[in-house]
């Protein structure tokens, strides 16, 4: 089966390959230790520090191998691949709800760097799948677990 191809920006990439440095060099001697003191502590089969120790290296190791699987299969999308004609990966989008006339503005991204909080959405997300391909001027229907949003797309930049 095929890995899934992962959609990063530069800054993507490099906050990826950041965590997983910081991940192999630092949070794994840190565990390490940690699990060396649980077992100066005797018996290891009641020792929840060393239970506790071993449950976040596993949580280490898992993040490390999904890290290195998205970093193999990255794509990176460059300033210069974003069309400022049509919305994509990469684009800064503002839109206006129809309803209330809210103006919102969001920088499409691939899923691993969406970040709602920052108004990073996933072209995976139900507007980034709405609006992908569209041209500035176009309304669009968004189907959200409450109903339909209804915006139409007032700007796409870089």
């Amino acid at each position: 089966m095929a890995e899934k191809e992962v959609i990063l920006t530069p800054v993507g990439l490099r906050k990826l390959e950041d965590e997983l440095e910081h991940l192999k060099s630092v949070k794994r001697r840190e565990v390490a230790e940690r699990i060396k003191v649980a077992i100066g502590y005797g018996d290891i089969s009641e020792n929840s520090e060393y239970e506790d120790a071993k449950n976040e290296q596993a949580f280490i190791e898992g993040r490390i191998i999904t890290l290195e699987k998205m970093l193999r299969n990255a794509r990176i999308i460059n300033n210069d691949d974003v069309d400022i004609n049509t919305v994509s990966v990469g684009s800064i989008v503002t839109l206006k709800d129809l309803e209330y006339g809210d103006l919102v503005e969001y920088n499409i991204v691939g899923s691993a760097e969406s970040d709602p909080l920052q108004n990073k959405i996933s072209n995976e997300s139900p507007v980034g799948r709405a609006i992908l391909g569209k041209q500035k001027g176009t309304n669009v229907d968004v189907v959200v677990p409450a109903g339909v949003i209804q915006y139409q797309i007032i700007d796409i930049k870089k």
